[in-house]
């Protein structure tokens, strides 16, 4: 197989160790016709996709198979790709530094919905036809997964395979399959009518067709053969200690994003905010074996030399043994060897500073909370469940043990959310700075500040809130603006997220398969990075949404009611449509939903995996 030659472009690209795909821990196999080759592509660039914990749990899995080949592709910074362009060089596996046409499947992860059009363009740049329909027998099968592909109908006309749910089984399944295939290597259609009839957790989109009403809401969904699920049902690993988890994974070269050890502890939450969707998608919960994670960090840290250790989950501190094993990392790690220990996704009401503070004495951080909303009236209509007293008091004994600082995080634009709610954010903002000053003898230092972060609320599939419409753009900017005013103070720093990406993400993560054809339009135009500032061009966007006579209001803004038929209700999650329902009409009464570990809420999710675990 020809390899590309990077020795005349290298040298001018910003960061040529990007590309390089040399680095510790990293695999290189021989292929043979034999082996199936798999491109792992993460639709940003290097730096943002090797710190996805996903990645490195998928490619030490693949190659631990003799008979898989996995390798890495990234999309190449806006620098790398001009000179790709104009010296004809085809998008490339790093490992092997071949075409992504010479692999057998790429699989692409979807974290996020503005990075489709990233998908596009490395399809293009790797010769492979972008829609699915026109990929022939000897180009490679382009598989989705990941927390958006519970609503992959945007790119539906792009994909081959959509996996549902976690992935480490299911991909293993499809391979196996795909080698009877290609033996015979008969037709695409005949290998993808097969995995849909016989693995649980495939989506087809090509084998499926939707109609629509006159109001361009669904009319209907069907799949176009007999023997195929009519409900397709995600996937999950039932138990985490028996589950593949990698002792090893690659050190790059370059300071990436997040470059350290990732312990995780667990799968799943049982906290039910009605507005985050990995709350609902990543039920049921289980959890890591202190044992297990004991030994993982020991072959981690000694495979890696990174300096520190992540306990990477959806709230950190609901882990049960967490208090027995940050004592075990610290206490082996921390004071012996100096290396870090991170605790992200803390809650504010039952987190230890105790432990936070001990994690300190290593490396010094900020403390950041989420109250999400800033009344609690509020805070209950999206079942948060934290109090003004806990803040003020995790606060309070955070400034008694030295601390300085603290980040706030906020959700603007929820449901039945007033301007008392906006009012209640620098309420609350204001509040810390009263309690610093009174541990301080009414003294403020000049270290000292609190920094308010507001993100714009988006309506995402499978959550309680997935019926509601968006604020429209200029509503969120006045309400940016509104808390600007109120939040002028020398102590106190805002910053707020771009109204226009959250209302394309809204767009998109409520969008039906009309959508594919926008998207490509987008692309054509020069959508690319549109998760990046410097890079997003919203004004192209609205050119393709208007070109293709399509309204993104009709996504992002409108309301929708229970008896419509939503572009993801094919797809089984286990948590049920009357359990959403339930949960949206307590939020409109302001009532809290207990964690459903200390009782069983009926959600839907599957009880024998449940059992024990949630």
């Amino acid at each position: 197989m020809t390899k590309v030659n990077l020795n005349n472009i290298l040298l001018k690209v910003e960061k040529p160790a990007r590309y390089l795909g040399n680095e510790l821990n990293t695999y290189h196999k021989s292929p043979n016709e034999d082996m199936i080759r798999f491109g792992f592509a993460f639709p940003d660039i290097y730096e943002v996709g090797m710190s996805h914990l996903g990645l490195h749990i998928m490619y030490n899995l693949l190659n631990s198979k003799d008979d898989i080949y996995c390798e890495r592709v990234f999309a190449p910074a806006a620098d790398m790709e001009e000179m790709m362009r104009n010296n004809n060089i085809p998008l490339f596996g790093l490992e092997s530094r071949e075409p992504i046409t010479n692999l057998d499947f790429i699989g692409f992860t979807l974290q996020y919905e503005l990075s489709y059009t990233n998908i596009l363009n490395m399809l293009e740049l790797g010769n492979i036809p972008i829609y699915s329909k026109e990929r022939s027998v000897d180009d490679p099968f382009v598989i989705v997964g990941g927390p958006c592909s519970y609503n992959s109908e945007p790119i539906a006309d792009f994909a081959d395979i959509v996996v549902l749910g976690e992935g480490e089984e299911v991909t293993l399944e499809i391979l196996d399959r795909y080698k009877l295939w290609k033996n015979n290597k008969t037709s695409r259609e005949e290998f993808l009518y097969d995995i849909a009839k016989n693995i649980k957790g495939v989506y087809i989109p090509s084998l499926y067709t939707f109609e629509y009403n006159e109001n361009g809401t669904i009319k209907e969904f069907r799949p176009l053969k007999e023997d195929i699920p009519q409900k397709i049902e995600k996937r999950i690993i039932s138990n985490l200690d028996e589950s593949y988890f990698p002792d090893r994974i690659i050190v790059p070269y370059i300071e990436v994003v997040h470059g350290r050890v990732m312990l995780e502890l667990f799968r799943g939450c049982t906290r039910g905010c009605r507005f985050c969707q990995a709350g609902m998608i990543y039920r049921p919960i289980r959890e890591r074996s202190f044992e297990k994670l004991k030994d993982l960090a020991e072959k981690l840290v000694r495979s890696t030399g990174y300096e520190e250790i992540s306990l990477a989950s959806l709230s950190t501190s609901d882990y049960s043994q967490l208090q027995e094993l940050s004592d075990h990392l610290i206490n082996k790690y921390g004071e012996e060897e100096k290396i870090g220990i991170s605790l992200p996704s803390l809650r504010l009401d039952n987190f230890s500073l105790e432990l936070a503070q001990r994690v300190q004495k290593v490396r010094k951080s900020g403390l950041t909370f989420a109250p999400e909303a800033g009344t609690q009236k509020l805070r209950d209509v999206i079942n948060k469940g934290v109090t003004e007293e806990d803040l003020k008091n995790a606060t309070q004994k955070a400034f008694e043990m030295g601390w300085n600082s603290v980040k706030l995080y906020f959700m603007i634009g929820l449901p039945t959310e007033t301007y008392e709610d906006l009012d209640g954010i620098a309420d609350l903002a204001y509040n810390v700075i009263d309690t610093y000053r009174d541990v301080h003898n009414g003294k403020l230092t000049k270290h000292f500040s609190v920094t308010i972060s507001t993100s714009s609320f988006v309506p995402k599939p499978f959550t309680p809130f997935q019926w509601y419409g968006q604020n429209d753009i200029e509503t969120l900017r006045e309400k940016q603006r509104y808390l600007s005013k109120k939040l002028k103070n020398r102590n106190i720093r805002y910053n707020y997220h771009d109204s226009n990406t959250s209302f394309l993400e809204a767009v998109i993560a409520r969008g039906d398969r009309r959508l594919s054809k926008v998207i490509y339009d987008a692309f054509k135009k020069g959508c690319k990075f549109d998760g990046w500032t410097d890079h997003f061009k919203f004004d192209l966007w609205v050119e393709a949404f208007e070109e293709n006579g399509i309204d993104m209001d009709f996504y992002a803004t409108r309301n929708r009611s229970y008896d419509e038929i939503l572009p993801w209700d094919h797809i089984n999650t286990g948590v049920s449509k009357k359990f959403l329902i339930s949960e949206n009409e307590r939020a409109l009464r302001g009532e809290l939903t207990t964690d459903c570990r200390l009782n069983c809420k009926a959600c839907g999710v599957n009880v024998d995996i449940a059992r024990g675990m949630c």
